[in-house]
């Protein structure tokens, strides 16, 4: 199919004309964050396209406009978009510089719609706050309270709050209110910065909580600024309600749906749904992903709520869509559907019974990935990799993000990113062998699909990638010692940089805090209060 180019104006008028739309920013993460961004566009780089975008775009009738800064990334996912069958794919003309030109707003950062919203609900529901230096003046006096950090396990278990205890956001309205066994027990909500310290604390005091209620100002990054120390490697959550607890949840999730009118569908609606070939539908099961792998709804995608919240654009690519949230009493379900109503989503819905009178699938919803049947480069074994290594007989380019490559990688292994393979594959010397791995095979095989049109030299995959190697055993090798570029293909959190942490820190927080001005002249926002 032929893409067609839209200049700012069109598309301003696309956003506007009340029709499902996808804007997609094929940029590298850390460049989309740097440099400024459409409002509402998804960020779906150019190296990652054909992994995300079955999963961001279900519908492939569905209007997409792609863009970049205009050097060359959206022409190329235009045309392998139309090649996967979408047949309504926009090239925006002049990229991200022509709608800055046009007078339209841009933004630096990521989930920018998420992060705003937070600010938004401080600002308008006063969500009461406590410092860092007053929370551990509490701790030191031995208040009766408890602290609840609403991040994911992973991220709560590289820093967290001394004695905190980690429970998602989503999670708050379903676990806490069986926890807390005294009204006058002081709950404390945190998270990195600001975002789901705010809405996990709001949740609870929406729910009705009778316990005084506090988002703790700035997270764990406020913690560290303030010299107090964060405890690393913790593994402390709370544990899943009671029957007595469950009642409690259920009542708070009432009181949530009657105030922000949250509408229920059946299976017979759903399949109505469904139908409609000029609507696209999400069904996102807003549970644990641990619940989501023991049993799922087949169609279902995984989507954590307090992620889903935090990260609304990286699951919900198109505008004025159709999302059904799946829950296994509606507890969790109801909470972040309300959220989602006051982010301005309009067509949002908790499926009744979901998961029950249906053979579930158990494990990850399979993930369909476009471009692999013509993805088939031959493969080594970390066996045989280790002993073409040991005798000097091959390089190896990993995928793995700057961030993620420093952690552990393949001796000597060297970091790429995939749009930009012309220009790495020039600092890997030698003209021998070249084995891709990446944290996903997939991955792996596509790049080396890539590659093997841009070199001469032989091409192949680490089957199993990276993590066949740390299986068979075989020494890592940590630090950026191999890098083929700059570091900007992720962005990079304040706590993730090796220097002038307190500096990066400050400034992602006074970024956090500026967003809600932005509110206030950006009808793009489309925020709704409630009484």
């Amino acid at each position: 199919m032929p893409v067609t180019s839209i200049k700012p104006a069109d598309l301003r008028r696309l956003l506007d004309d009340g029709r499902e739309i996808a804007v997609i920013d094929t940029r590298e993460e850390g460049v989309f964050s740097r440099d400024g961004h459409i409002l509402l566009a998804s960020s779906v780089p150019l190296s990652h396209l054909e992994m995300r975008v079955a999963a961001l775009l279900p519908r492939k009738s569905v209007r997409v406009v792609v863009c970049d800064a205009n050097e060359g990334l959206a022409q190329i996912a235009a045309t392998r978009l139309s090649g996967f069958g979408y047949t309504n794919v926009m090239l925006l003309e002049g990229g991200t510089a022509a709608w800055a030109a046009a007078g339209y707003r841009m933004y630096t950062g990521v989930y920018v719609p998420s992060k705003t919203f937070g600010e938004y609900i401080f600002h308008h529901d006063h969500t009461p706050e406590v410092t860092p230096d007053e929370l551990a003046a509490w701790q030191k006096e031995k208040r009766d309270m408890v602290i609840f950090d609403s991040r994911p396990l992973e991220e709560f278990a590289r820093g967290s709050i001394p004695g905190a205890i980690d429970c998602p956001s989503a999670e708050l309205v379903y676990r806490v209110p069986g926890l807390v066994q005294s009204e006058k027990t002081t709950v404390v909500v945190n998270c990195g910065g600001r975002t789901r310290s705010i809405i996990g604390a709001q949740a609870l005091i929406n729910a009705g909580l009778a316990n005084r209620v506090y988002a703790m100002k700035d997270g764990t990054q406020g913690w560290h600024l303030a010299g107090h120390k964060l405890d690393h490697g913790m593994t402390a959550h709370a544990p899943m309600p009671s029957a007595t607890g469950m009642e409690l949840a259920k009542a708070t999730a009432r009181n949530v749906a009657q105030r922000f009118g949250v509408r229920t569908i059946d299976k017979k609606q759903l399949q109505a749904f469904q139908a409609d070939k000029e609507r696209t539908v999400y069904l996102l099961d807003v549970r644990s992903p641990d619940e989501f792998i023991a049993g799922h709804l087949p169609g279902s995608v995984s989507a954590p709520g307090g992620q889903l919240v935090q990260s609304t654009d990286a699951y919900l690519g198109v505008r004025r869509s159709i999302a059904v949230l799946i829950d296994d009493n509606a507890v969790r379900a109801t909470t972040t559907a309300a959220w989602l109503l006051q982010m301005g989503w309009q067509d949002v819905y908790v499926m009744n019974g979901a998961l029950e009178g249906v053979t579930l699938e158990r494990g990850p919803a399979p993930v369909a990935v476009y471009g692999l049947d013509g993805a088939k480069p031959a493969t080594v074994s970390a066996q045989e990799l280790k002993g073409l290594l040991d005798a000097k007989q091959a390089e190896v380019a990993d995928l793995a993000s700057t961030l993620r490559y420093p952690e552990g990688h393949i001796p000597g292994a060297w970091q790429v990113v995939r749009s930009r393979l012309r220009e790495n594959l020039a600092v890997i010397p030698g003209n021998g062998l070249l084995v891709f791995t990446a944290p996903d095979e997939r991955l792996a095989r596509l790049a080396a699909t890539d590659a093997a049109k841009l070199t001469s030299r032989p091409v192949k995959v680490l089957h199993g990638g990276t993590g066949a190697w740390r299986a068979a055993g075989y020494a890592m090798e940590k630090g950026s010692t191999h890098l083929t570029g700059p570091a900007d293909d992720v962005r990079y959190r304040a706590m993730d940089h090796t220097t002038n942490v307190e500096a990066e820190i400050n400034k992602y927080l006074s970024w956090e805090v500026d967003l809600v001005n932005a509110t206030e002249s950006d009808p793009d926002f489309g925020f709704r209060r409630f009484a």
